[in-house]
Parts: structure tokens; sequence; C-alpha cells
């Protein structure tokens, strides 16, 4: 197949498949970062953040059996060949997940808002790629640069927790990622009411797919292709600043990973929108409300930048290859979020 549609254009199919899957999940599913965070510090259930803990699992038992396949080398993952850098996890999730609740949304939350027809998620959208690329590699990068300096692991041990765990143990590295990723899904599973919500466990186990799917579509082309193709799966910052330079410049730079996966989600969430009857044209009536969330996109940007990715490159691909900065950048973006949310619901005022 890559001999007839060409490994660059593969890939970008292989992003597109798991961004529309992602896309159906958040219109048919709810499934939602920050709507998982507000029902449980607020609404009184864990059922959405369950949903995400389930994702999780899954992605790891799926990315760890492709391990065990030999169809992926997790260390070629950008999560394992760059130094962790335990500050740039903690600053940037805070400021990601503070964006994120200023926001009302996280990158991944706002592109499939934008496929039911919210123009404000446009706006988020727009604003979060041009963010995320001022700090990647525009004005602010020397500064990024300066203060968290990247560098590729050479000669030492991925930082990843089963790669930790398999070195002091002796242990076979793929069979600890999947049972590290069955004893996290039965976790999530240990609650009567989720067992109930079959729907829930469902869209969870798709979104799982889609992380394992874009590891499987870009090693496959890594490993068999003729181009320099990364081996990524899903992330929703610097790609849709990356996403947004496609579409300007088509006819002279090749489709990516990046591209097929935020206009999957696009799509996904278009249809899902379609099939719920939901798809309407929304636009922002209240310009304090749009200059918060413009505020909290360019957060989002700069925060998911630094800490390497965003709810769903840190929370869920970077969690799959059970990397050592996904559960500290996710707590991160938590609390940032958590922040921002007694902010605008409750305020500073202390409680009387």
């Amino acid at each position: 197949m890559l001999d007839i549609i060409g490994d660059n254009a593969f890939v970008a199919l292989a992003g597109l498949f798991g961004g529309i899957l992602l896309g159906l999940a958040a219109r048919l599913g709810r499934f939602c970062t920050m709507g998982a965070i507000e029902d449980l510090l607020y609404g009184g259930s864990s059922i959405r953040m369950r949903m995400w803990v389930l994702a999780i699992g899954i992605a790891i038992m799926g990315t760890f059996g492709l391990t065990a396949a030999g169809m992926l080398v997790p260390e070629q993952s950008f999560y394992l060949s760059i130094r962790w850098m335990p500050l740039a996890s903690i600053l940037g999730g805070l400021i990601f997940g503070y964006g994120m609740a200023l926001a009302g949304n996280c990158g991944y939350g706002s592109i499939a808002r934008l496929g039911g027809g919210d123009l404000r998620a446009f706006v988020i959208v727009l604003v979060m790629g041009m963010s995320a690329y001022i700090v990647l590699s525009g004005p602010l990068a020397g500064l990024r640069v300066w203060a968290f300096p990247q560098e590729d692991v050479v000669g030492d041990m991925a930082p990843g927790i089963a790669h930790a765990l398999a070195a002091w143990t002796g242990a076979s590295l793929p069979v600890l990622g999947i049972v590290i990723g069955a004893l996290i899904a039965l976790g999530a599973l240990a609650s009567r009411e989720f067992l109930a919500r079959p729907k829930s466990i469902f869209w969870a186990a798709v979104v799982g797919l889609a992380i394992i799917s874009g590891w499987a579509g870009s090693a496959y082309v890594a490993m068999t292709g003729f181009e320099p193709v990364p081996v990524v799966s899903h992330s929703f910052s610097a790609p849709v600043g990356e996403t947004l330079l496609w579409f300007m410049t088509a006819s002279a730079r090749l489709p990516s990973f990046a591209v097929g996966s935020v206009t999957g989600v696009v799509v996904g969430a278009f249809i899902g929108s379609g099939l719920k009857g939901h798809f309407r044209w929304e636009a922002c009536e209240d310009p304090r409300e749009l200059k918060r969330q413009i505020l909290g996109a360019a957060l989002m940007g700069a925060g998911a930048v630094i800490a390497m990715g965003c709810t769903v490159g840190q929370g869920l691909s970077a969690f799959s290859v059970l990397s050592f900065s996904a559960p500290v950048t996710f707590a991160a973006i938590f609390a940032g979020a958590a922040l921002g949310l007694r902010q605008l619901i409750e305020g500073f005022q202390p409680a009387e």
C-alpha cells in the first residue's frame, strides 16, 4: 500500500482514522477531560473520569501488545526518546490546566466542539495553535529552549515506568506494560455504577483503540517505508498549529499524522453531531467570555509545548508508553484546571 499512496499519505490516513474515532467519542460518548474534571469536583460523578482511566488502561495494553508483536519500538516515540524534565511537566501542566478551565475545554474538546458548529471553539483552536507555535518555533522558542533544553536519550534507559521496572526486576518489558495496563483498566471498572454504563465503557475502549491505531500506523511506516516518519500517536497542541500551516501551504508541504488526526476529530465530531441531531452554529454573545476563552487558549498552547503534550498527548499517548512524564503532567493539568474552576465557580473568597 505504501507503494501506491506513499508514506506521508498513509500516516496521514492513520491519523485520520484515529481522529475520527476520537471525534465520535467526544460527541456520541461525551468523552471529555474538562467535563470529567467538572463532574468529579462539582457534579458528584466519577463516570467520565473512569472513562478516561479505562481508555488509558486499554491504550497501555494495546501499545505494549504491539511491542510484544514487534510492531512498535516504544523508545522511538517522542515521550521516551527525550530526557524527562519534571519542572517542565509540572509548570506546563499547571499552565495548560488553568488555561483549559478558562477556555472551557481542552484542545481536543475544542476541536470536537468545532465539528459540532461552535464558532467559539474555532477561535480557541486558532489561538491555541498559534500560541503553541510561538513557543515551539516562534519568538519565544529561544526562551523555551534556554529554560527547558531537550536532550535526547542516548545510551541510557528510556524514561518510562515499565522500562524502570524491567531494569529492576529483569521481567519482560511488554509483559510488565500489559499487566500495568490491565490493573489500571480493572481499577477503572471497579465501580458498579460504571459497569452499569456499557455505552461509557464502549466509548472509552474506542478512545484507547484510537491511541493504539496511531502508534500502529506510524510505526508501520517508520519500519517499512522510505520517508523519515516519526513514531507518534494523537496529541492536540502543536499538531493544531501544524495542521493550520498545512492548510495554508499544502502545495509545498506534505501531509502528516498531525494533519490527519486534527482533521479526523473535526470529521468525526461532525458525523457524531449529525447522528444525534445536535449540529448547530453557535457564536459567543458575551465579549468578556470570549476574552477569557482567548486567554485560556493562549495558555493552553504555551503550556502544552512546555509540558510536551496536552490532555491527549500526555494524558493518553504518553501514558500508553508509560512515560514518567504522563502521570505527573496529568496531575498538574488536573490541579491547574481545579484552580481555574475554583476561580470561575467559587471565587477566591474564603468560605463562611
